[in-house]
Parts: C-alpha cells; sequence; structure tokens
C-alpha cells in the first residue's frame, strides 16, 4: 500500500521534476491511453518584473496557465502519442488537460476533505485511481466515466444535500489539468496518487461517495 498523503506531508510531495510538459502528455496518451488537449501557459509580463500571467491575456483569469486556449478544444483532445508530441513541440509551455467525461470522470472536492477521505478509504483497503492534487488546494479522484449522473442520486441517499457539499463531479464538457502543469502562482499540479499498472482500472464512483461526502460534510461543519 501507499504511504498516506497527509497536509502535513503534502509540502514535501517532491515537485516531480525533469520531465518535460511535451514528454508527460506523450506518456499519457501512450501508457493510459488518455486524451489530452493542450491548454494556455503561464508567460512573464513585459511591463513587469518577473510577474507571470495566463497566455490568454485575460488580467482577471480565473485559472491562469490551466484553461483550454481554444473554444474547439473538444474535437483537438487525442488520444494519439504522435499528434501529441506535434501539439507540445509547436508550444512546449501549453497545460497538459485531460477531458473528462472519456476515459474517466473525476470528483473534485477540498484538499483537507480530500485527505481526509484518502486515508478513510485506504484503511477500507480500496483499490483507487489515480488522485491530483492542485495548486490551488483541490483534490481530484480519477473514476469510472458516468459519475456525473450518479453523484446527486448517490449524495441524497447518504443523507447529504449536494448544494451543501463543496464536492463536484466533472464529466463531458469539462477537464483537469494533469502534472507537471503549472498555474496560478502557486506551483504545479502533482499526483496524490499517481497513474501505475495498478490502478489502471478505475473505481466506480459509488465506491468513494461514502468517504468523500462525509469528509466535505465535515469541512462544511467546520
Amino acid at each position: 500500500m501507499e504511504e498516506t498523503i497527509t497536509p502535513a506531508t503534502a509540502d514535501r510531495i517532491p515537485q516531480q521534476r525533469g520531465e518535460t510538459l511535451l514528454d508527460a502528455a506523450v506518456r499519457y496518451a501512450e501508457e493510459r491511453h488518455w486524451d489530452v488537449f493542450p491548454g494556455t501557459w503561464l508567460e512573464i509580463r513585459e511591463d513587469s518584473a518577473g510577474t507571470e500571467s495566463c497566455s490568454c491575456g485575460a488580467p482577471a483569469c480565473a485559472l491562469p496557465g490551466a484553461h483550454p486556449a481554444r473554444d474547439d478544444w473538444a474535437t483537438q483532445a487525442t488520444g494519439s502519442a504522435t499528434v501529441a508530441r506535434r501539439l507540445w513541440s509547436k508550444q512546449p509551455a501549453s497545460s497538459i488537460l485531460l477531458p473528462t467525461g472519456r476515459t474517466f470522470d473525476a470528483l473534485d472536492v477540498p484538499e483537507t476533505a480530500g485527505f481526509l477521505a484518502l486515508a478513510r478509504l485506504e484503511r477500507m483497503e480500496l483499490t483507487l485511481g489515480p488522485v491530483t492534487l492542485t495548486p490551488n488546494r483541490r483534490m481530484q479522484f480519477f473514476v469510472l466515466p458516468g459519475a456525473t449522473a450518479k453523484i446527486p442520486d448517490l449524495v441524497r441517499k447518504l443523507g447529504w444535500s449536494l448544494g451543501s457539499l463543496d464536492l463536484r463531479a466533472l464529466g463531458e464538457g469539462e477537464w483537469v489539468a494533469a502534472p507537471p502543469t503549472r498555474f496560478g502562482a502557486h506551483g504545479a499540479v502533482q499526483w496524490a496518487r499517481r497513474p501505475t499498472p495498478a490502478n489502471r482500472w478505475l473505481p466506480d464512483a459509488e465506491e468513494l461517495i461514502s468517504a468523500l461526502a462525509y469528509a466535505c460534510g465535515r469541512e462544511a461543519r467546520r
């Protein structure tokens, strides 16, 4: 079993340096058969002392450096390692974005709730899929597609109101940023649980929802 990551140890997670965005994008397509597409990137403003901003040019960009760069991003997403290499060769700084609703959905929760749920799920000895840890303190648990349709009913059956929980399912038409994408001024996306041969088969959202809803509910009460 992998070592449990807690908020106290999160800051000590290796920054996973050494792999370029191009190499990572190609690997995700080649090894995991995930669709990938290049998003925006961070660039230094000409009128500032090293301040970075989103390549989209929006002064108040909500996700600087980590959102689609074009409206037709869904058709641009590719599962071909050859095409991925060509796309990132054109713009090596582009973020790596993975469309949800295809080979996986993602359950998005606050970092504190995510760590609590992660520890609880490990005690239950459930096999987890990959889990990302983002610079804006969110965790995203990869699950089988179809989670967006299931989550509202699953949460209600557990006695929670979905509107009261900071828990969101990302499915068709949405995306997650993959390591080593950087965004904002806070660092890079990292793996809290890396993709491995052991977690190639993803869990169903139903297997994780109890622990995640409990953790999010506890955070909401706090």
